[in-house]
């Protein structure tokens, strides 16, 4: 498998920055890395923030112990909250990825060029 398919396929699947480990670009996987860990951890502490306010109501009785309606409530939530809070961080770390992707890509793919150039002038 070609590195730079390798690069890009861990880029894709594992998280941003790790296909920058693989090529030997640790300072961009640190700052993809570090980024997407900031943004994940505001994501997280909405979700459990929201998990808390959801337990709280059904412990009072607000909301039936009823999974379909538990599940119908959270959706809603979801839908109807249009909060910068959620908002710029996924956008910040859906950027980070496909940045992650693309230049993992483009490293590999200009370091194969180079390298095929170097060949045909020898």
């Amino acid at each position: 498998m070609f590195k730079s398919y390798k690069a890009t396929l861990l880029s894709v699947l594992v998280f941003p920055g790790v296909g920058h480990f693989s090529l030997k670009k640790p300072v961009q996987g640190l700052l993809l890395s570090i980024v997407s860990i900031v943004c994940l951890y505001f994501l997280l502490t909405i979700t459990v923030e929201l998990v808390q306010q959801l337990s709280v109501k059904i412990q009072s009785g607000e909301i039936p112990m009823d999974v379909a309606k538990i599940s119908d409530i959270v959706l809603q939530q979801i839908v109807d909250r249009d909060d910068q809070r959620i908002n710029m961080p996924s956008l910040v770390l859906l950027i980070c990825w496909v940045l992650g992707v693309v230049d993992s890509f483009r490293i590999e793919w200009l370091r194969g060029h180079t390298d095929d150039l170097s060949n045909k002038k020898t």
